[in-house]
């Protein structure tokens, strides 16, 4: 068997420590920033600001465009606004909210709901160029990354929450030799994954044949579950900003705890 393929079940968590050791006063449980949110919806950063707060962090700020200030600010109170496009979705100028912000948080998790708007990725693309903050990427915050991977091939503190879908386009951008396919059995999509993130510093979260599988510096973890990825990326980035120096055991734990 692979020395670096680690097997964990709810009933026997590979780094029960951290388990218990998890804050459980708000002052020491970290700051999280989610980012997303269009004019025609915000359900992602929505269901990641609940996740988180279910997850245990300390305090959570929400940060949408202000195409939603006036349909969602009264119903969702932890929302605050940044500049947006004619269309709805984050412009440009956004650029500084989005900055100042992350100074202020200990995670910043990019939940999607953006849009597709063309400004928008540019935005994006800046940001995680300028940013030093860790990093989550779902949903369709993914979907510039694995078809151009501007930013994130070299980028530390970079997480990629997956579909199979995006880590194919993913395998296919970078012009690695593995092929990641619907049929491949999970043997060898750990050892594509090994390859990968031994390859490149970004981390990988991504779910197949009824595993959820955490990739970190080769390392890689599997745990039985079925979860949707909004929700992975949210406990995932809460676990993360607890344990920065640790991301391997704190991704992995986050798929067990309770």
């Amino acid at each position: 068997m692979q020395d670096y393929w680690y097997k964990q079940t709810k009933e026997k968590p590979l780094f029960p420590d951290l388990i218990w050791s998890k804050p459980e006063n708000k002052l020491t449980a970290g700051k999280l920033l989610i980012i997303g949110g269009n004019a025609h919806g915000f359900t992602a950063p929505a269901t990641a600001y609940a996740e988180a707060v279910n997850a245990g962090t300390g305090t959570v700020r929400v940060l949408l465009p202000d195409s939603l200030s006036k349909t969602v600010g009264r119903q969702f109170s932890a929302g605050e606004f940044a500049t947006s496009t004619p269309s709805g979705s984050f412009s440009q100028q956004a650029l500084a909210e989005f900055m100042d912000l992350s100074v202020w948080a200990d995670g910043v998790l990019i939940a999607g709901d953006l849009g597709r708007n063309s400004e928008t990725t540019v935005l994006l693309e800046k940001y995680v160029s300028k940013s030093k903050a860790l990093l989550t990427l779902v949903n369709d915050a993914v979907d510039d990354f694995v078809t151009t991977t501007n930013g994130i091939t070299e980028r530390q503190d970079t997480l990629l929450v997956l579909s199979l879908n995006q880590l194919q386009k993913l395998y296919s951008t970078l012009k690695l030799p593995t092929a990641v396919t619907h049929s491949m059995d999970l043997l060898r999509l750990v050892e594509a994954l090994h390859e990968l993130t031994l390859k490149f510093p970004f981390f990988v979260i991504t779910h197949h044949l009824g595993q959820i599988m955490v990739a970190i510096g080769g390392e890689v973890s599997t745990t039985p579950k079925d979860q949707p990825l909004t929700q992975i990326a949210a406990h995932a980035s809460v676990w993360w900003l607890q344990n920065p120096s640790k991301p391997f055991e704190a991704l992995t734990s986050s798929l067990v705890s309770p």
